[in-house]
């Protein structure tokens, strides 16, 4: 049984790690202001970033829906790790050695299952190549790629590989590095033969599948010879690390430019990524055996940004596997807010053949947007009907209204269905144009039934209609109530800035606090060791806050306060004590109401020295509030 990794060292991990440059691996980042960056978040689909990181506290927390934590909270949510496996997976980055206490350190066994798979595809990779640079038996993959333009530079580069024709060199070979014969075939690097695990791909071209964050999760496999009866390419089996639909090829190498750039290319195959890359276009990517679907959409979107510039260029095969590919494609554009192209190479060459046969210009002028996805869309559409004939022209109109009904600018759609009327032969071209603004206007309303709150953000920073519904359930809390606000605010300096706001936090009572979300903060603080622990150690204070909450929803509730910006351009002293001063001055006039409630039942028949001692409470609350009100932060 695994050990549990010492407190300490899970500590260092988090201190060593900044939470920006592990969030950055997966989306881009922009500043927020305040000090935050924001993204499109990696848990939801939006349009708006609503997704907020804070480097110096070491948090994250999306606004949109509620998910937030610290670096390790997002390793396990993203790649769906384990606490431990995250804090391993952190730990390798940063250099550290974690020691394990109930049995010590045993690396071979204490590891996550996801760890050890993805360790052993690192290993496997690294062989897979080595074989590829030194094995006799690969000079047949080493011709393959030359005649396809690719030194052994280009497959150092790609980190290409070979896999020896023999049934179990790799699997005898990672048994020797200490993995488990279960553990093999849950990798898919081996599969079940008659007498024992097997290698899965033997006598193959191998190309390393790795995630956004550079991780080998699988690989992809080329034929060389005759004799394998196998498909022309044979991919890593779904497994708990890789799942075909959620991977890009090349997206490692690619994510910093795609940012960098706000383009993608997306291309076909493994070596239409190599030419690319070694064209100069930077942003290649490719699915790996599947269509481009909904979750790749989702990978490029948080690196695009989705901002107006965004362009997303897709190269496909002149053919009619190319053709329906790019029409598949179509189907998911309106989950871009980039702009999206189709380029199709002369003669029907893919980028690999284009290379050879032109050079690397020919491969970057392909690359360059000309032909939008939805008008070659169309253009495939049209050409299926007869436009001679009345019918053939009202059912091309048919279905191609909708294309058009479905283009994000309203400019740009009564553009093109001008367009289309001359496309079908329709002299009527307004009939057109009200064809496909009513079949807008039909999809706008029909999205409208929807969820109402899909796609609304709320910008931090501003004073909001709603928050976050409160721990627990119940309605949420409308920040148009001064007292919530005010509330909201207090405990936001507490985390954020707990120097400006101690000691005098710590002596504020839970019951201050009138919003049940805000009072179970309040109490996580106390439980922490107040706001004075956080001038201390500020990060490790935040930690303990959220450790200190009772449930999800509170520590949610911490993260999103210790993240959201303070509603106050400049934050000091000053600011603090007003926002200090307005919670007790409300405690103080509840209190003061509670009394004088008391008073009246009291002068009705009370007992007079219990009388006495209300109206003396009384008149020292009163003294009290009239201090706050003259001498503001002074006298608390």
């Amino acid at each position: 049984m695994a050990g549990r990794i010492n407190d300490e060292d899970v500590k260092a991990v988090r201190d060593a790690v900044p939470i920006d440059a592990v969030v950055s691996e997966y989306l881009q980042l922009r500043n927020a202001g305040g000090g935050n960056l924001k993204g499109l978040c990696p848990f939801h689909d939006e349009k708006s970033p609503s997704f907020q990181v804070s480097p110096s506290k070491g948090l994250f927390h999306c606004f949109g829906c509620q998910e937030g934590g610290d670096t390790l909270t997002f390793v396990m949510k993203v790649d769906h790790l384990s606490f431990s496996e995250a804090v391993e997976r952190l730990a390798a980055q940063a250099g550290i050695t974690l020691r394990y206490e109930e049995g010590g350190y045993n690396p071979a066994h204490q590891r996550g299952e996801r760890i050890r798979l993805v360790e052993a595809h690192k290993i496997a990779a690294q062989w897979y190549a080595e074989q590829l640079a030194t094995s006799p038996e690969a000079d047949t993959g080493r011709i393959f790629l030359a005649e396809r333009g690719f030194d052994q530079s280009a497959a150092v580069h790609f980190g290409v590989g070979y896999s020896p024709q023999g049934w179990d060199h790799l699997t005898r070979y990672l048994r020797g590095k200490g993995f488990t014969d279960k553990e093999l075939v849950l990798s898919g690097l081996s599969q079940e033969g008659r007498r024992g695990p097997i290698d899965r791909f033997r006598g193959r071209l191998m190309w390393p599948i790795r995630d956004i964050g550079g991780e080998v999760v699988g690989f992809g496999a080329r034929k060389l010879y005759e004799a394998d009866n196998g498909p022309k390419y044979l991919n890593t089996p779904e497994t708990a690390i890789y799942k075909k639909s959620q991977v890009l090829y090349g997206i490692d190498l690619a994510k910093q430019n795609i940012a960098k750039t706000s383009r993608a290319v997306v291309v076909e195959g493994y070596t239409d990524v190599m030419a690319c890359h070694l064209a100069g276009v930077t942003t290649a990517i490719a699915t790996c055996g599947t269509a481009f679907g909904g979750d790749h959409i989702k990978i490029l979107r948080r690196l695009l940004m989705d901002n107006g510039s965004a362009r997303v260029i897709f190269t496909f095969d002149g053919d009619a596997a190319g053709q329906k590919a790019a029409l598949r494609a179509f189907e998911d554009d309106q989950k871009f807010a980039a702009e999206t192209y189709i380029a199709i190479a002369p003669d029907g060459m893919d980028p690999c053949e284009l290379r050879l046969a032109k050079g690397d210009e020919a491969v970057a002028d392909l690359t360059e947007p000309r032909t939008p996805l939805f008008e070659f869309a169309l253009r495939q559409i049209v050409g299926r009907y007869d436009l001679d004939t009345p019918a053939g022209r009202a059912a091309a109109l048919d279905e191609a209204a909708p294309i058009v009904a479905r283009i994000k600018n309203s400019g740009a759609q009564h553009e093109v269905a001008v367009q289309l009327a001359g496309m079908l032969g329709i002299l009527d071209t307004q009939f057109v144009v009200r064809r496909v603004a009513q079949l807008a206007r039909w999809a706008r309303e029909r999205g409208g039934k929807g969820d109402p709150q899909q796609g609304r953000t709320r910008p931090a920073g501003q004073e909001w209609a709603e928050a976050p519904r409160p721990a627990g359930g119940g309605p949420a809390l409308t920040l148009r109530n001064p007292v919530y606000a005010a509330e909201r605010e207090l405990l936001k300096l507490a985390l954020q800035r707990p120097e400006l706001v101690s000691p005098a936090f710590d002596a504020y009572g839970v019951d201050e606090f009138t919003a049940p979300p805000y009072a179970a903060v309040r109490q996580a603080v106390a439980e922490s060791g107040g706001a004075e622990y956080g001038t201390q150690d500020p990060q490790e204070y935040l930690v303990r806050v959220r450790d200190a909450a009772p449930d999800d929803a509170v520590r949610s509730m911490v993260t999103e306060l210790a993240v959201e910006p303070i509603l106050r351009r400049t934050v000091d002293e000053t600011y603090a004590g007003t926002v200090l001063v307005q919670i007790r001055r409300r405690a103080v006039e509840r209190r003061i109401r509670d009394i004088q409630s008391q008073l009246t039942r009291l002068a009705a028949g009370g007992d007079p020295a219990q009388l006495a001692a209300v109206q003396n409470e009384l008149w020292v609350l009163q003294q009290y509030d009239q201090a706050l009100r003259e001498r503001g932060a002074q006298a608390l």
